[in-house]
């Protein structure tokens, strides 16, 4: 397996606190890595780390062999990144967007077909101000795939989500990874985490409590039934 995100000893503290703490795990091409964990165990830190909007302390983040904090715009354009709320222009309309991010990458997708998928067409011309959390969960998930990246990075990428559309999302990822994408996904779902992940890594108080492949992770019970056990015991440490 390729390795397109490697996280070595990595550290981040904001004044006192340690939101992550030597953290090391890593997410390989044309497979799913979910990341769980509960509110405050360094996730969000972590994800924003490896998206190059925050620089570590200690320790090394690494996306396709480059630091993303030092990363050039052509490997950017090489990572699709959705943030689970905020980063979409309040006044632009859903498919003028996703034009004008077209227009930015050498070969990026047919955006038409792209709004067709996500089922954007249906509120194409209302402005992002005025789309619910679901559509705009969709418009955000489309600006990620526009440039057909090899590595995307999704935090909560069904949240806000009517059955339906969850559904076409997991589709949507397993077409990335089964084009040999790289796909680091944050959740709370465990059925989500199950229905797609190859590889599944969990954290809590800013460290790795376990991770390996689901079958290794869960090792033939429950995905909920081990994390539990796994954050349980590292709170104790």
């Amino acid at each position: 397996m390729s390795e397109a995100v490697r996280v070595r000893e990595l550290s981040k503290r904001f004044g006192s606190v340690r939101a992550v703490d030597a953290m090391s795990w890593s997410a390989h091409l044309g497979r799913v890595t979910a990341v769980l964990g509960p509110n405050g165990a360094g996730k969000t830190t972590t994800m924003e780390i490896l998206e190059g909007l925050q620089r570590p302390d200690a320790g090394v983040a690494e996306v396709l062999g480059v630091d993303p904090w030092d990363a050039s715009p052509e490997h950017r354009a090489r990572v699709g990144v959705m943030l689970q709320d905020g980063g979409l222009p309040n006044g632009a309309k859903p498919i003028r967007l996703l034009r004008h991010l077209a227009a930015l990458y050498a070969d990026p997708l047919d955006v038409t077909e792209l709004a067709h998928r996500l089922g954007i067409d249906a509120f194409a011309g209302t402005t992002v101000r005025r789309l619910s959390g679901g559509q705009r969960q969709r418009v955000a998930l489309a600006a990620a795939l526009v440039g057909d990246p090899d590595v995307l990075f999704l935090d909560e990428p069904t949240a806000g989500l009517d059955p339906h559309a969850r559904l076409d999302v997991w589709s949507l990822v397993r077409e990335w990874r089964d084009r040999g994408a790289a796909v680091v996904v944050t959740t709370h779902s465990f059925e989500e985490a199950e229905r797609l992940a190859d590889d599944v890594v969990v954290i809590a108080h800013g460290r790795v409590a376990a991770e390996g492949s689901l079958a290794e992770v869960v090792g033939g019970g429950r995905l909920e039934d081990v994390y539990f056990a796994v954050t349980t015991k590292e709170q104790t440490r």
